[in-house]
């Protein structure tokens, strides 16, 4: 499901190819007079706000292809959901602030019929093993060989950042950053080692680089934003939208610095699973795992090298196995990407906001949160009212949105669900 904004032209009998795909403007900082076209998937769910911001990025000089996924939604620049390739340069606000926010799926050899027979046990577990929240630590701080990685000595800003990513180590953060128990029902018989068809007791997480990643992002922001004061004019602000040239100082430093936190974002997952496995007793049988705040060198059916931005969007790639989660009461997903390369192989990273958070506040109430999930069996240990289910997108509908992008193989249900009702985001 999904149509083309503005309007792509097709040559009959040929597979559809984006209009002016790979032209690169050769001024620095001339914006086109009109986006480039770009396919959007589920536009029935997509508000304007996130078209327009999606819009304007296509009118970048450095751009060269996009897509829009179902669970768009506005955020800052790029639009949440948005995937972007550009050429020869990356844009700190297309990755995000929160750098390589992630999902992470443990399935472990045991039924979820425990979570039912111990389910105080299993609250105490997730309570005594997770830290949420703003510059939450652990004390002593936790340990993984990311905290050895030598890029940790490449910048000044990374030397000055790598001891309070060390407290912080194993954390997550606030907002839609969860850690959770539940039933993974796995409906197909090839979905790979370790996931076995039948159901079965698995532990999800989803959280990023923590205040690692958000000063990272600030940082280069910043750069980006004072090397293109031309984006403030011409129609609206744009400035969000500022690029590296990556062959920059500020573009190599940022590349490195965002790699770094892919790699801390992915060892905070880690930490999270493996303590919480040791606790419960339980072996880990399947890892699933995924960033989608990230950008990645990939290459265009016409062979052109870009980087592509996925600003929580998921990568989907023909076999590569990713999460796509629903909401603290609603069913999540783990696909397998069918490589659509109009879609510039991605995929949606979750159900995407229905409401934004301040008017979730204003229009739901506890009462309307707690009675969907006790109809649904969740029980929420933390959690604000701006993460109520009723705040999202239905999942269902996103999903079959992009049933071109992904299939499902396996389907996961929450039933202890942690989070924080904190409302900072890192």
């Amino acid at each position: 499901m999904r149509d083309f904004h503005p309007p792509a032209r097709r040559t009959p009998g040929r597979r559809m190819e984006i209009p002016q795909h790979g032209k690169v403007m050769n001024t620095d900082s001339e914006l086109r007079a009109e986006p480039l076209p770009y396919p959007v998937w589920g536009a029935e769910l997509i508000d304007p706000g996130a078209r327009q911001q999606m819009d304007n990025a296509m009118r970048l000089p450095v751009t060269v292809a996009g897509a829009l996924m179902p669970d768009a939604h506005v955020g800052y620049g790029l639009p949440i959901g948005g995937v972007l390739a550009t050429h020869e340069a990356v844009i700190p606000y297309a990755v995000g602030v929160d750098i390589a926010c992630r999902m992470r799926l443990s399935v472990f050899d045991a039924s979820a019929i425990v979570l039912n027979q111990q389910k105080g046990r299993f609250e105490k577990i997730l309570q005594g093993n997770t830290r949420f929240g703003a510059g939450v630590e652990w004390k002593p701080p936790m340990e993984d060989p990311v905290m050895d990685d030598p890029d940790w000595t490449a910048t000044p800003l990374l030397r000055g950042l790598k001891d309070k990513a060390h407290r912080q180590l194993g954390t997550s953060g606030s907002g839609n950053h969860f850690v959770e128990l539940g039933e993974l029902e796995v409906v197909v018989d090839d979905a790979g080692p370790g996931l076995d068809k039948g159901k079965h007791l698995a532990l999800l997480s989803h959280s990023g680089s923590r205040g690692t990643g958000a000063r990272i992002a600030e940082h280069y922001s910043q750069i980006a934003k004072n090397m293109h004061p031309e984006l403030k004019g011409g129609g609206g602000d744009l400035s969000h939208l500022g690029w590296l040239d990556i062959q920059t100082q500020a573009g190599r430093e940022y590349w490195l610095s965002m790699n770094l936190a892919g790699r801390y974002a992915s060892a905070n997952h880690r930490v999270i699973h493996r303590n919480i496995a040791r606790a419960s007793g339980m072996k880990t049988l399947a890892v699933v795992e995924n960033h989608h705040n990230f950008c990645w060198i990939e290459r265009l059916p016409d062979g052109q090298e870009v980087y592509v931005h996925r600003k929580g969007a998921t990568p989907a790639e023909a076999g590569a196995l990713g999460v796509i989660p629903g909401t603290m009461g609603d069913i999540g997903y783990v696909v397998r990407g069918r490589g659509n390369a109009d879609s510039l192989n991605s995929a949606s990273h979750g159900a995407g906001r229905l409401m934004s958070r301040t008017k979730a506040k204003e229009t739901l109430t506890k009462t309307m949160r707690d009675q969907y999930l006790r109809e649904k069996g969740v029980t929420l240990l933390g959690g604000g009212l701006d993460e109520s289910p009723q705040a999202y997108k239905n999942i269902n509908d996103v999903i079959a949105a992009q049933s071109g992008l992904v299939e499902v193989i396996a389907r996961f249900r929450p039933r202890i669900v942690m989070m924080t009702d904190d409302p900072r985001d890192i």
